[in-house]
Formats: structure tokens, C-alpha cells, sequence
């Protein structure tokens, strides 16, 4: 078994490949049955996000597990192959799972540090758990790469004032107006993103801030903790007309804003309107940006803002990488011990079957023991057993994660007289369960 992802992100994949390749919330659970049902594959896990599209494997053949999940990205979003291929990376193995702790710990990001992604992974899994696409290694994997997500954001400064997507749509409007006294403020959407433009733009100076959303209800639990207007869906263009900024984040699979009716609202307004779009797929139409007066940014334009880091920051980093580095090799030495839980199985279910064959003479030689006293002795017999077999067990678990581990394994196996036969039971079992 082989850990493979496969992905595209902001660094491999511009927005207008990426919002092409989001798995919609509604469909996660079909597309994580669909995928589990392709060769190679025996579990996986499927990360959709705003910057990412990756998915976790374990398959059986490295090769192969590349193709189907290659071809399954393709069939699920009815492209060629051919045109996404080139967007596409892979990481195998100590890659993969590196990787992994880095996109968790928000260290991947856009914005460095981020902690929503953490959010993000963490559902991506329970998901998957909830399908049943997962087993023994990505149960684990994900719970360590979570758990030290976690502990990063925690005991590090690494999301200390980080630079937020929010953030740069912010300083965005800076750039282009100075100041913001004064400026009104359409915000189309009510969901995360919208909720952290509102916590930047809560000491920039603007009064004036609308919340439009197509289920309202939604816009007015947002707008009464930030004191903002509720305007009405169906009458956004006329909230557009009297806006200076608009931030456009909702869920939308299609643009909602369109180029055409842009155009006819633009030769009517008297003054520039600054648009930020950071819904993906974007909301709003690209052709709107050829507008004049009408200034267009999506997520990708915003890279440049959010690119400045403190060095403080990124020297924290570089220490997390090397954590990161020494989490991954625990990860593959757990793996390994893997291999010999068999092992260890069959040699406690030999001395438990030497221990029955014991008592039972036992019983027949001592019919006079009460079932008290047969009792005390099955239980001093097994202590026995447990504090032999403990030190044996201790070193076979050693024996796994060294290079020579199959040799050694083997040696350890003829010396208890395990046969071959005994070992491979327990694995038809354990495979059995996991399936």
C-alpha cells in the first residue's frame, strides 16, 4: 500500500482552471463512493477548497493508482485528461504525507499561517470517514496531521496577525481610494469570507455597509453584529449603483454578476466602483474587468498583498518545517510496525492456546480446584504469559523499522514457530475487518 496525492492549487493552476475542478458541497459523499469504486484505490480522502483541489489516496500500485485518479478527476468533471494534466502534481509517500502537514498547519496557504484550512481538512476527513472511504492509514494520518495542526496554532505565533484574504481586499481598497471615511460598502454573500471583510473593515472607517444575500435571514444575523443595512437580493444592481466597494463571496456555481448589466449600470454611475471577487468559481463575469471605472480583483490579483509576510513568521516556518520532517517519519515507522501486528497476534493466540491446553489438563488432573481457585490460576498463568511475551514483542516492533526488517521478522517467526499459515490467517481477518 502506497500514500498518493494528487492535486491543484494557486501555486500550480490559475482561478480560471481551479474554479473548474471545486467539488460542490452537496456532491462530496457521491465523489468519494464514485472515486473509492475506481482501481487501485482502497481509501482517500477529497480536499475542495477556494485554493485547493487535492485528494488523498492510498492505492495499491503507485502507477496505477496515478491513472485512475487522474482519470477520475477528469470523468467527475467531464474534461480531458489531457488539459488538466498539466495542472495537476503528485507526491508519493514521505512527500505526500509532508505535504499533507504542511497544507493543515496553514504553511501551503495563500495566506501563511491561515487557520482555515485547518477548519477545512478537518471536515474533508469526516466526510470521508462518515463514507467509509477511509481505513488504518488515513484514519491515522489524518487524526496525527490534525492534532498537530492544532498544536501549531497554539503554541506558535504563526497566525499572529496573519495576513488574510479579507485583509487584502482592504488594503486593496486603500491603495485605490486612501482613505476610506465615508466610502459605501456592498457586501454580495453572508457566508466565512464575508463575516472576515467585516471584522477588517471594522476600523477602517466605514460607516455605511450593505449585506445582500438570496436568503436573507442569513444577511441579517450577519449585518446585526456589525451594525450594516440588509438590502434586498433581487434589487442588488440598484445597491450597486450607489456603491464605491463591493465584495462578492457566495457559493454560486455561476457568475451572478454579469458582464452586460454591468455595462449598462456603469455608463449610468457618476463615480469608479472597486469589485472584489473572492468566490470560487468567481461570481463575477471576467469581462467586467474591461469595463472603465469598473476595477476587478480576484483571489489570484490579491496574491501580491497578501505575499508580505512578516520574517518573524517565516522563521517559524522554516522551524516547523524540520517538526513537520520528524512527524512524517514517526508516521512511516508506525506504518511499518504495521506489518507485524499479524505477527504479534498469532504468537499471543499461540501462547493463549498453550495456556487452554494447560488448564484443561489441569482440570483433569485437579478435580478437586474450585472455580475460584481454576479461575486465580487462569488469570496468574496469563500475567505469565503477557510478562514473557512483553520484551519479544518490544524488539519485533524494533526489528520492523530497521532496514534488514523482513530477514529479522522471519528469524523471530521460527524461533516462536510461527508458521506461515498462522500469520496469514490473522492478516485474511484484519482484511476482512477493515473491508
Amino acid at each position: 500500500m502506497f500514500i498518493l496525492t494528487m492535486g491543484l492549487n494557486h501555486h500550480t493552476a490559475p482561478i480560471d482552471i481551479r474554479e473548474k475542478l471545486v467539488f460542490k458541497e452537496s456532491e462530496e459523499e457521491m465523489a468519494l463512493v464514485t472515486l473509492q469504486q475506481e482501481k487501485s484505490i482502497l481509501e482517500n480522502v477529497i480536499i475542495s477548497t477556494c485554493n485547493r483541489t487535492e485528494i488523498v489516496a492510498v492505492v495499491d500500485q503507485i502507477h496505477t493508482g496515478r491513472y485512475y485518479l487522474k482519470r477520475f478527476m477528469a470523468n467527475w468533471f467531464q474534461m480531458d485528461m489531457e488539459k488538466i494534466e498539466p495542472y495537476l502534481f503528485f507526491h508519493e509517500e514521505t512527500d505526500a504525507v509532508n505535504h499533507l502537514y504542511k497544507v493543515t498547519a496553514g504553511l501551503d496557504s495563500l495566506v501563511l499561517g491561515e487557520t482555515q484550512i485547518l477548519g477545512q481538512v478537518k471536515h474533508a476527513f469526516e466526510i470521508a470517514k462518515q463514507t467509509a472511504t477511509t481505513g488504518t492509514l488515513l484514519n491515522k494520518l489524518f487524526r496525527e496531521v490534525v492534532t498537530f495542526a492544532k498544536k501549531v496554532h497554539h503554541h506558535t505565533k504563526i497566525n499572529e496577525n496573519a495576513v488574510s484574504v479579507s485583509y487584502a481586499a482592504v488594503e486593496v481598497a486603500k491603495k485605490l481610494y486612501g482613505s476610506l471615511d465615508n466610502k459605501k460598502i456592498v457586501l454580495v454573500g453572508a457566508g466565512e469570507m464575508s463575516e472576515l471583510a467585516l471584522q477588517n473593515l471594522a476600523g477602517s472607517g466605514i460607516a455605511d455597509i450593505t449585506i445582500i444575500n438570496r436568503t436573507k435571514s442569513n444577511a441579517e444575523l450577519l449585518a446585526n453584529q456589525f451594525q450594516a443595512k440588509v438590502g434586498a437580493y433581487e434589487n442588488m444592481n440598484e445597491h450597486l449603483m450607489l456603491a464605491d466597494i463591493v465584495l462578492v463571496s457566495t457559493s454560486a456555481a455561476e457568475p451572478i454578476i454579469k458582464q452586460a448589466a454591468m455595462q449598462d449600470l456603469m455608463e449610468q454611475k457618476a463615480s469608479s466602483m472597486l469589485v472584489i471577487d473572492i468566490g470560487l468559481p468567481r461570481n463575477v463575469e471576467h469581462d467586467c474587468s474591461y469595463i472603465p471605472n469598473f476595477h476587478l480583483y480576484d483571489i489570484d490579483d490579491l496574491a501580491g498583498v497578501v505575499s508580505a509576510n512578516s520574517l518573524e513568521r517565516q522563521r517559524i516556518v522554516l522551524e516547523l518545517e524540520n517538526t513537520i520532517e520528524a512527524e512524517v517519519r514517526n508516521f512511516f515507522e508506525w506504518e511499518k510496525q504495521l506489518g507485524v501486528v499479524p505477527v504479534i497476534r498469532a504468537l499471543r493466540e499461540k501462547a493463549l492456546d498453550m495456556q487452554e491446553v494447560t488448564m484443561t489438563s489441569l482440570e483433569n488432573k485437579l478435580p478437586g480446584l474450585t472455580e475460584r481457585e481454576y479461575i486465580q490460576i487462569g488469570k496468574h498463568m496469563k500475567s505469565i504469559i503477557n510478562q514473557m511475551l512483553k520484551q519479544p514483542i518490544s524488539e519485533l516492533k524494533e526489528m520492523s523499522v530497521e532496514e534488514d526488517a523482513t530477514t529479522s521478522i522471519e528469524h523471530f517467526k521460527r524461533i516462536f514457530g510461527l508458521s506461515e499459515t498462522d500469520v496469514t490467517v490473522i492478516e485474511k481477518e484484519q482484511a476482512e475487518t477493515r473491508s
